[in-house]
């Protein structure tokens, strides 16, 4: 006789019982351990989509510079499975990094801010202002990632998404204030001038290198955002969120 021990694939916990078959004759097991509440699960799934090792294949190619028709071909599943895990990320982002407002010293931060237009990329490897090539559906649709890191752990503070409007660095601003931030270093985009505290403001390009950094990330993590791809985003939901994944993942350190 052989004896498995059963673990569930969420929790990890023994709690398991059987619960019935599925319409294939395929044994369900039900997991009683607390933080499931009653979830249930496959041992051997039909489609590989409903797989949980799958799904976080799916987060994990599109963090990875595979697209939507990349990750279906790879994973054996249909670009619906994969559009559809993504979008179950969602409400899982910040838009704040929660870690570093809880543990720093307010007093003592100093940022840099960078506007990258998610555009046509210009020449100039100095440049502050990083212009990223991408649009979504088509390139008049120009989309703007505006962002703040701390200076001295080059960690992203807080970002946003929108146009290239003043209205929209106030929001970025009202995000960061809980901050405390002591300076700010930008280039000489307008929003800046017009809503900074001009003796906490200082505009220049040579103080804002690592920024520039993050946008490096962006464009050789995400494929939709290279310098040169036939990959677009095709609307402005998925273009905010996979960049938003990378965001929380790897600049937040958030598990999702």
């Amino acid at each position: 006789m052989i004896t498995q021990i059963l673990h569930c694939p969420y929790c990890q916990g023994v709690d398991i019982v059987k619960n019935g078959k599925t319409s294939q004759g395929k044994q369900r097991y039900q997991c009683r351990e607390k933080p499931c509440d009653g979830r249930t699960f496959l041992l051997d799934y039909s489609y590989p989509g409903q797989s949980r090792k799958v799904k976080e294949q799916i987060v994990d190619m599109a963090l990875n510079g595979s697209g939507i028709r990349d990750t279906a071909r790879v994973l054996h599943i249909s670009t619906s499975t994969v559009i559809k895990e993504l979008k179950k990320k969602k409400p899982q982002l910040q838009q704040v990094n929660l870690s570093v407002l809880k543990q720093s010293n307010c007093e003592s931060i100093v940022v840099d801010i960078c506007l990258a237009k998610l555009d046509k990329m210009q020449s100039g490897i100095e440049s502050e202002l990083d212009e990223m090539w991408s649009f979504v559906e088509k390139k008049a649709n120009q989309r703007w990632l505006w962002h703040a890191i701390e200076r001295k752990s080059g960690k992203v503070l807080a970002y946003v998404f929108g146009n290239r409007k003043d209205e929209v660095f106030l929001q970025l601003k009202a995000l960061l204030l809980p901050f405390g931030i002591s300076r700010f270093y930008t280039d000489d985009w307008g929003a800046y001038k017009r809503h900074l505290d001009t003796s906490k403001h200082e505009v220049g390009k040579q103080n804002t290198q690592k920024i520039e950094n993050k946008h490096i990330n962006l464009r050789t993590r995400i494929k939709r955002l290279a310098r040169r791809t036939i990959c677009f985003f095709k609307t402005v939901l998925m273009h905010d969120l996979v960049i938003g994944l990378f965001i929380n993942r790897y600049e937040f350190g958030l598990s999702i």
